[in-house]
């Protein structure tokens, strides 16, 4: 069991944040404070350190009860704006999904499809007020005899609706480039031919789960910045894969770990779930999250001083025409985020799917959300499946 010489605890760091005493700062900003201060003296004066990340995120969506009708409908087919939701949930409960296209829409017909609405833009439009076509049919039962009907509803009007994203904040991604002779069109964006560009997702130094790498804070129950509002982890997300090679301070070389995050929809902004249509692929929806990360000893310290020039990824080739991902090398974020990167000897712009300019008024909103004591934290309940660090 390590020992450490700074060790403190979440009601601390809570009662800390009640008094206006506590210190927080950003994941950028912590950086220089470890590489002056060096991690034991920054773990004592730290208390929070806030990350965020802003970027198409498919595997989300809402969990919406729409009201009973009179007479009383089970819904068995339920879309909203023409965009279909699940309705196998009980008699007024469906799942939108981000990533559901309009049931109109030509799809790929048209190649490369338009994707111009979504169930991430029906999730916007009913942020932004704006009223939805409620469109529902059913079989009849003895006790819920009506067999459909259409309502204009507003995100007001709704008696629930809770966002439900089984995947988010994948903790490290690809960078995407294309070999291949023809752009091809992918949930990384548009990849011009030859290695005409270079498509990467995430925020890098700011990225939430790049900043606890082996999940030490992070688990079920962890309170975060989530469309603008607060939200929960609730599990860890499809696809974590928290076993693979990592660097020496513990950053995952591949995707690695993910997480689900669930929050009231009512009480989230436009501005921080932007349905998004990605050309040739499909709709998504861009969402902004942000991790507070309790400096509970100097370990988790020196991992939150992780820069740009220590994350590293690998570059990988969509363009495959047998459908299997090549490697080209690695490349790390300060080279990303620089414009420009070399494949095979010559420069290759670089395309960033994330945003870096709201990952980064993310970590401030909620830096400044602690401070002002709006925020505190919370003790996981369970902590994500993780990897041994011996």
């Amino acid at each position: 069991m390590k020992r450490y010489k700074v060790q403190k605890t979440y009601d601390e760091i809570n009662r800390k944040i009640k008094e206006g005493k506590a210190v927080v700062v950003t994941a950028e900003e912590i950086i220089d404070i470890v590489r002056k201060k060096g991690a034991v003296k920054a773990a004592k004066e730290v208390d929070v350190v806030t990350t965020g990340t802003f970027s198409p995120m498919c595997s989300s969506g809402v969990l919406i009860n729409f009201g009973h009708s009179v007479p009383g409908a089970k819904a068995s087919k339920v879309w909203f704006n023409t965009v279909p939701a699940y309705a196998g949930l009980a008699a007024v409960d469906c799942y939108l999904g981000a990533a559901e296209p309009a049931e109109d829409d030509p799809l790929n017909k048209v190649y490369p499809g338009e994707f111009k609405y979504g169930g991430g833009h029906v999730i916007s439009d009913l942020l932004a007020g704006k009223k939805i076509r409620l469109k529902v049919e059913a079989y009849g039962t003895d006790c819920y005899p009506n067999r459909g009907f259409e309502k204009d509803i507003t995100l007001k009007s709704l008696p629930q609706a809770t966002l439900c994203n089984p995947r988010n904040a994948y903790q490290n991604y690809n960078c995407a480039v294309n070999l291949s002779k023809r752009t091809i069109y992918t949930y990384m964006g548009t990849l011009r031919p030859r290695a005409g560009n270079a498509n990467y997702a995430t925020a890098g130094q700011l990225s939430p789960l790049i900043n606890d790498p082996y999940y030490l804070t992070i688990g079920i129950g962890t309170k975060i910045f989530l469309g603008g509002s607060t939200g929960f982890v609730s599990w860890q997300g499809t696809q974590h894969k928290p076993n693979v090679k990592r660097t020496k301070k513990g950053v995952p070389l591949v995707p690695a770990g993910t997480i689900w995050v669930m929050g009231d929809l009512k009480q989230m902004k436009p501005e921080w779930l932007v349905g998004v249509s990605l050309q040739g692929y499909g709709c998504s929806l861009a969402v902004g999250l942000g991790i507070p990360i309790p400096i509970l000893n100097e370990e988790i310290v020196q991992y939150t001083a992780v820069s740009d020039e220590e994350i590293f990824t690998k570059i990988v080739d969509y363009g495959n025409p047998k459908g299997t991902s090549k490697s080209c090398g690695m490349v790390n974020y300060a080279q990303l985020k620089s414009g420009t990167i070399q494949i095979n000897g010559r420069d290759v712009p670089t395309v960033p799917m994330s945003s870096l300019v709201k990952a980064r008024e993310i970590a401030e909103i909620l830096k400044q959300w602690i401070l002002k004591g709006n925020f505190t934290l919370t003790e996981p309940q369970q902590m994500l499946p993780g990897v041994s660090r011996d």
